[in-house]
């Protein structure tokens, strides 16, 4: 038996993160998720648990998802990321570019989640 998929979920709405899980376990309910609020406690889950796919909002309290994802690409380099956010501003689109990681539109719907678990077949 292979191990589970892991998959970081990092957004500091509880109803963001329930909505994003929702439509994970539906896709791929072998899947382990872990859940984080803010920036650093997604440093801290990737770190420890070095997820294949890590699904980071941008606007968090205590450390931004595009300040995340810098830290977790060195300390957890197998990890695919991607960042979501409601206010896909020009300068948001930039950063995300520059950092190499693929931003996508909030509310997450089915086929924004289908885009974002294609990250996987990559892996």
């Amino acid at each position: 038996m292979t191990n589970p998929v892991k998959i970081l979920v990092v957004d500091d709405s509880k109803v963001s993160r329930a909505v994003i899980i929702a439509l994970i376990m539906a896709r791929l309910p072998h899947a382990t998720v872990i859940e984080a609020g803010d920036g650093q406690a997604a440093i801290d889950a990737a770190t420890r648990e070095q997820p294949v796919l890590a699904i980071l909002d941008i606007n968090m309290p205590v450390m931004s998802g595009l300040e995340a994802v810098e830290q977790i690409q060195k300390l957890s380099p197998h990890s695919r990321l991607a960042l979501l956010t409601a206010n896909a501003q020009d300068a948001m689109r930039q950063k995300a570019q520059a950092l190499h990681v693929p931003l996508f539109k909030k509310p997450v719907k089915g086929e924004v989640l289908d885009q974002i678990l294609a990250l996987l077949e990559a892996a």
